[in-house]
């Protein structure tokens, strides 16, 4: 079973968007021009490579030795110790990957239109078509795609990146989120620290919660066993065309499969899964 399920159920990891972008074209921008070669599904750092190709070393590798970039066509030589790259090997890691790329951006990019009220602090890349309402505020790197409709009067929080087509609406508050294509936040919900896959529709009110109040890491099921996600915020992992019920509340590490649905005011405290 493939532990990034249920993002992975529609797409494989080397499609999945970082900021709007498939990690393989992430890595071919990266190392296109290099003669190297890398595990399909790392992400990697730029600082990173630009490290170890400066440092003339066979193999760059995770902490724990696992190869992720290599000179030729396989792995040997000498090992340089990557910081900040790593194998995506859960559905969170789409979350970590994308505070590495949002959170490096420095200049901005818009293309869009935004209103003169907006309130922007931080770098900002918004695609053709998009318009930003009156009473937003973005605070911190958001990339969003093209043709959406941002507002009037939500709170966007870094690192966020928002894909085409989608609505985030009034009293809408998104923090470091990955929010995919044709997706929909209408107005008077909160989302932390989660993905949001294509074609989803959170109802009025929706909530995803993203902390425990013990204040340890939160834990998430994978393959029947609880594994530590290495994250103290960590909220949903939402496959494409969820639809949620008004006032849905969703505990911390639940996932949900693709077209699954919640009733009004239901409270969603285990994984909903489809066979």
């Amino acid at each position: 079973m493939n532990t990034c399920h249920p993002l992975t159920l529609t797409r494989s990891i080397t499609e999945f968007p970082i900021a709007n972008v498939p990690l393989a074209e992430h890595q071919r921008r990266l190392i296109a021009d290099h003669g190297l070669t890398a595990e399909p599904h790392a992400w990697l750092n730029a600082g990173d490579v630009a490290a170890f190709l400066a440092s003339g070393a066979g193999v760059m590798a995770d902490s724990a030795g696992n190869p992720l970039l290599w000179r030729g066509t396989a792995p040997a030589g000498i090992s340089f110790a990557a910081s900040a790259s790593f194998v995506i090997r859960h559905p969170w890691d789409f979350i970590r990957a994308n505070e590495d790329y949002v959170g490096s951006l420095t200049s901005d990019d818009r293309r869009g239109e935004i209103h003169p009220s907006a309130v922007i602090e931080g770098v900002l890349h918004v695609g053709a078509g998009t318009r930003i309402l009156p009473g937003v505020f973005i605070e911190g790197n958001v990339v969003i795609g093209e043709n959406c409709k941002i507002g009037p009067n939500c709170y966007l929080r870094g690192n966020t990146s928002i894909g085409d087509k989608c609505h985030i609406g009034q009293a809408v508050e998104i923090k470091n989120c990955v929010i995919l294509s044709k997706t929909s936040v209408g107005h008077l919900s909160y989302v932390g620290d989660s993905v949001l896959g294509e074609g989803v529709n959170f109802g009025a009110g929706t909530i995803t919660s993203n902390l425990r109040h013990d204040g340890r890491n939160h834990r998430s099921a994978v393959e029947g066993a609880l594994v530590d996600t290495g994250r103290r915020k960590f909220g949903a992992i939402i496959g494409d065309r969820v639809h949620t019920g008004i006032h849905t509340a969703i505990y911390p590490g639940r996932k949900l499969w693709p077209g699954t649905t919640t009733r009004p005011g239901e409270v969603v405290q285990r994984d909903l899964v489809t066979e």
